[in-house]
């Protein structure tokens, strides 16, 4: 390297944002992931022994996925070659192949192809690279923030150690902070920064566990700074309120942050807690989740979930998404809150759902079951004498305007669909059903 390319590197590295400049250079200044990284773990131990499968570090963005493969790139004897998929095509891997095996063939040198934010690849391209790994001509590192098991292609994904990074922790963000604050050289140091207590705890709740934004957080709060007498620069959390305005909330619409939200969302309204149902929906709403997807599910909800308990479930439910539809946000958050608090307090039935769920197997099983001829509405002379309508029972010639038929296909005669449960309304109608056709065992 000249002189002057090193003083080019030193500036372009100055100015970097703190999250660039805080990389870490070396395990000792890596937080978090010690599942992963800790010396006695498997990945670490590979690591180490510079023995490396191809891998998918998949976790969520400022986890460390860029961070840790570059700590790799540094260890490995194999020659380090990154792209990225988001400005990379077929050609660069190509072109990477290539080089890859002639550097493999000439100089018995392996090669890591690390690919970051491999989720934007497209099957094609990806189909590209899978019997390279396969042949060994490269080892794959792939980072995504998206749930490989529905962005990589199954027979890659096959070949490759799937390694999950969890968010950093609070304790792991405060960490972070303080190693920058204090770093002269790379960190801020030199700007004298003076912290708050109050301060420091917004900066590592406004993070969210990436440290990423933490760094670049803190970076601008420490520049917005004014430079007192002694030379410091005092940070308050008016100061940090300030430069941080609002992050956008981490929710793809179409990713694992949506479908996470979502299953949360109705698996606290089916176990009845509002207190965690309302905060899910808020979460939803917060981000700007489309309003009728959220409708639909609470009307799904109502149905599936509550059911006969309470029947008037499923009314307020659509209630809530014809009033969200017509008012639209921010007021119709209101009416989406009241059907989420009643549908979670309700009590639950899922008999419908199982019934329905049985007889469809059975429909699918049975397509051609005639009908019962009792059943059949004799319209023809010709219907009557061959028996239609002959044997039926009208309801309401009977005392309590019920008389027991067997109204099923003939190779389904006996079987029961419906099993009431004894929660909410259902109890009374249940036992009602009991009473009229007896107790018997699901065939």
């Amino acid at each position: 390297m000249t002189l002057f390319e090193h003083q080019e590197e030193s500036t372009l590295r100055s100015e970097a944002p703190l999250a660039a400049r805080m990389r870490p250079q070396s395990f000792e200044e890596f937080f978090g992931q010690d599942h992963l990284v800790g010396p006695e773990h498997v990945l670490r131990r590979s690591i180490d022994a510079d023995m490396l499968p191809s891998m998918i570090l998949w976790g969520p963005p400022g986890s460390g996925k860029t961070t840790l493969a570059l700590l790799i790139s540094g260890m490995t004897k194999a020659y380090f070659e990154p792209i990225s998929a988001v400005t990379s095509g077929v050609a660069d891997l190509r072109r990477v192949i290539k080089e890859a095996r002639d550097r493999l063939g000439m100089d018995r040198r392996r090669t890591v192809l690390f690919v970051d934010e491999i989720h934007r690849f497209n099957k094609a391209q990806q189909d590209v690279v899978l019997p390279h790994v396969e042949s060994g001509v490269v080892t794959l590192i792939g980072a995504t923030t998206e749930n490989p098991s529905f962005e990589v292609i199954g027979p890659l994904l096959s070949r490759s150690r799937v390694f999950t990074l969890k968010p950093l922790s609070d304790e792991q963000i405060g960490g972070i902070l303080a190693r920058a604050v204090a770093d002269s050289e790379r960190g801020l140091a030199s700007l004298k920064p003076r912290f708050d207590d109050d301060a420091k705890r917004a900066l590592v709740a406004f993070s969210g566990g990436d440290a990423r934004v933490a760094l670049n957080a803190l970076d601008l709060a420490v520049s917005a700074a004014e430079q007192g007498e002694d030379g410091t620069r005092h940070i308050t959390l008016q100061l940090v309120e300030e430069t941080m305005q609002r992050r956008s909330p981490r929710y793809d619409k179409a990713g694992d942050n949506h479908y996470d939200t979502i299953s949360a969302f109705i698996k606290s309204v089916r176990g009845s807690d509002p207190d965690a149902a309302i905060y899910w929906l808020a979460r939803m709403l917060d981000a700007g989740e489309d309003l009728m997807f959220i409708a639909r599910r609470i009307v799904i909800l109502a149905a599936e979930d509550i059911g006969l308990a309470d029947p008037q479930a499923l009314s307020i439910a659509i209630a809530a998404q014809q009033a969200a539809h017509f008012v639209g946000m921010p007021e119709a958050r209101i009416p989406l809150a009241e059907a989420v608090i009643y549908l979670a307090t309700a009590p639950k039935s899922n008999s419908a759902y199982k019934a329905i769920g049985a007889a469809l197997a059975d429909a699918k099983k049975t397509p051609n079951e005639q009908v019962p001829l009792h059943l059949r509405n004799a319209v023809t002379g010709l219907m009557k004498d061959e028996g239609y309508g002959q044997g039926y029972k009208y309801s309401h010639d009977f005392d309590e305007h019920f008389s027991p038929m067997e109204n099923l296909p003939e190779k389904l005669k006996g079987r029961h669909y419906y099993d009431p449960s004894d929660q909410g309304a259902e109890r009374e109608a249940g036992q009602r059903h009991r009473d009229r056709w007896g107790e018997s065992d699901d065939s």
